[in-house]
């Protein structure tokens, strides 16, 4: 709908900030140690095979080395089941969990497909606030009104997908004990893991940037997962530091140009992902009628795509994402306080 909208007389380049996908950029392209990994597995002809359902033993061996260097125990790869990216492994989970009257705690706002994929194994589906005066922290208080002895888990997403925030320890040991105290499973969702901007990286994250898209079946790629190995062995820490560094630069420059459009507002400065979620203010705003609305007229007269706060769970918020190059950011955000001046209530 929204590049339906677009003027195509416009000879302005059309400034994505609906979606999320870096890859389209040239300063967020993969490491050559990737490429290279993808080359080599494919011209060996080693792995044009079916993997097993959990993924080759390589591929999972070293996936547990690297996550056991940032943690207080070791994992084997035993403890390790490779899927095609973040829809597989959101499929595998819940198709476990469902159950006859079974219901699964969902964030809101949060990652539609949750929502999709529960439909279809037939649980049902809550949703608890997520509190954007508290960086978008877990209402623990409406989690608990919520669950019941059918909940079978709850949902946790961080650094979040819409929201942009990363949860702290301490939180996130809070949500830890409210879902031991209900008897429910916590589903820890790091889909933009290697997207956070603190101290701690989560750079195993590069997992989710390889997955293959020549794939036919529900599996990674045989030659995808022969390619993890030498990824992580090869990888330059700068890799990691710099892509972290440009979103964390983009973060800031979409909060200070956010403050200059009078008819949004940005609760909390994004601390990792690629995304946040601004609050849209329409008695500022004149034949606006929401954040549908808004967004429609925004493609068509600026060329430039948001996401409507509705299509994540929040009416009339928007969703932004940063993760494009730094001057289309820029002229994105620059277009749309454009758009809301022309739009203001006179």
């Amino acid at each position: 709908m929204l590049y339906d909208q677009v003027d195509k007389d416009d000879q302005r380049p059309v400034v994505p900030l609906s979606l999320g996908d870096p890859s389209a950029f040239s300063c967020f392209r993969t490491s050559p140690e990737a490429e290279d990994a993808i080359v080599r597995a494919v011209q060996s002809a080693e792995f044009n095979s079916y993997a097993p359902i959990n993924g080759i033993l390589p591929a999972r061996r070293a996936v547990a080395e690297y996550i056991s260097a940032d943690l207080p125990y070791n994992l084997s790869a035993d403890d390790v089941y490779l899927t095609a990216g973040c829809t597989q492994s959101i499929e595998v989970v819940l198709s476990v969990l469902a159950r006859p009257g079974a219901n699964i705690l969902l964030p809101k706002p949060g990652y539609p497909l949750y929502e999709s994929r529960a439909g279809y194994s037939k649980l049902e589906v809550r949703h608890f606030d997520l509190i954007p005066e508290k960086g978008w922290e877990v209402d623990l208080e409406s989690v608990e009104a919520l669950a019941d002895e059918n909940t079978a888990a709850i949902v946790i997403i961080s650094p979040g997908n819409p929201c942009g925030n990363v949860f702290s320890y301490h939180h996130l040991n809070k949500v830890a004990e409210t879902a031991r105290k209900l008897g429910i499973f916590v589903i820890a969702d790091e889909v933009y893991a290697h997207l956070a901007f603190g101290n701690n990286p989560y750079k195993y994250g590069i997992v989710d940037s390889i997955k293959s898209y020549f794939n036919i079946s529900t599996n990674p790629a045989t030659f995808v997962q022969a390619a993890i190995p030498q990824i992580f062995e090869k990888t330059k820490d700068d890799f990691f530091s710099k892509t972290i560094n440009i979103m964390r630069e983009a973060a800031d420059v979409f909060h200070e140009k956010t403050k200059e459009i009078p008819c949004v507002t940005c609760p909390h400065k994004p601390d990792g992902s690629m995304f946040a979620m601004v609050k849209l203010n329409l008695s500022l705003l004149e034949d606006i009628s929401d954040d549908t609305d808004f967004c429609l007229k925004l493609a068509r007269e600026e060329s430039v795509t948001v996401l409507p706060g509705v299509a994540v769970g929040l009416k009339n918020w928007l969703r932004i994402t940063f993760s494009i190059e730094p001057e289309s950011l820029e002229q994105g955000l620059d277009r749309m306080k454009a758009f809301c001046q022309r739009h203001s209530r006179k």
